[in-house]
């Protein structure tokens, strides 16, 4: 069984979310324009770090997006498409992020060992900023990220995942912030070997937890903060097939998993 820091969360957050997801076959449709432009937007920086141009690699991308059924709110293509040039603009400008060799050093794969299974994950970037090697974790938001506490990004879950994975404890996030007038922040810190060792033991008694079949659901319930309200398989756990038709496919031949839950009894 492989796993990823994408599941452990999402099995932390609910089990009931994770057996949807990864074992019952449900996905999220790609409507969110959030979500479809920061795919964009990375396929863009992978092709600046190549010395090709990073412009013309997002519209290509964001283009095949304008065809699809994305939900447009508060933005609009035409408004995203063009704060995606001014963020690349100025990441450009400031020139502060070095990935030497792209091919190998970007969006690498790294594996451990866990249990039965493998945990993998893939780094955005390893390489340096402002001089100092380090690893980079691409995040595009319509809001800045906050800053303090002093200390606050060393216990980014992520982050703390990704130093586990491939021990390197210098870590650094480049948050592309969407808003009227863009900004770029470079986020670094530094996590520590006992952050490490938790994570490592957080992830072998989660993974126990999964192999277990221990899937029973989290409500969260606290009017009005309901975090379900804003869970994808809403309508799964509310038995409301137009609600599932709106948001979610699933996989093919992901049928008849009835078994999971006498496991559970």
């Amino acid at each position: 069984m492989t796993y990823s820091y994408t599941q452990i969360s999402q099995y932390l957050t609910c089990p009931r979310r994770y057996r949807y997801r990864y074992v019952d076959g449900w996905k999220e449709k790609d409507t969110r324009p959030a979500l479809l432009f920061g795919r964009a937007f990375e396929l863009a920086l992978g092709a600046y770090f190549r010395r090709e141009d990073p412009g013309e690699a997002f519209f290509r991308e964001w283009l095949i997006c304008k065809d699809q059924t994305a939900v447009f709110s508060k933005d609009s293509w035409d408004r995203m498409l063009e704060q995606a040039i001014m963020l690349l603009i100025r990441f450009c400008q400031e020139d502060r992020v070095r990935v030497s060799n792209p091919a190998s050093e970007m969006q690498t794969k790294f594996s451990k060992a866990v249990g039965k299974g493998e945990f993998i994950g893939y780094i955005d970037a390893i390489g340096s900023l402002d001089g100092k090697p380090c690893l980079l974790e691409w995040k595009t938001s319509s809001a800045r990220y906050p800053e303090e506490p002093a200390g606050l990004l060393a216990l980014d879950p992520q982050l703390v995942c990704y130093s586990w994975l491939t021990g390197i404890e210098d870590v650094a996030q480049v948050v592309f912030v969407r808003k009227r007038l863009v900004e770029i922040q470079y986020l670094r810190t530094t996590i520590t070997d006992a952050q490490r060792r938790e994570f490592g033991y957080l992830v072998e008694s989660t993974i126990r937890r999964i192999e277990s079949a221990d899937f029973l659901p989290h409500s969260g319930i606290r009017f009005p903060q309901n975090p379900c309200n804003r869970c994808p398989y809403l309508g799964l756990c509310l038995g409301r097939p137009e609600i599932v038709e709106a948001g979610l496919i699933r996989r093919p031949g992901a049928e008849d998993f009835g078994w999971i839950d006498e496991l559970n009894y």
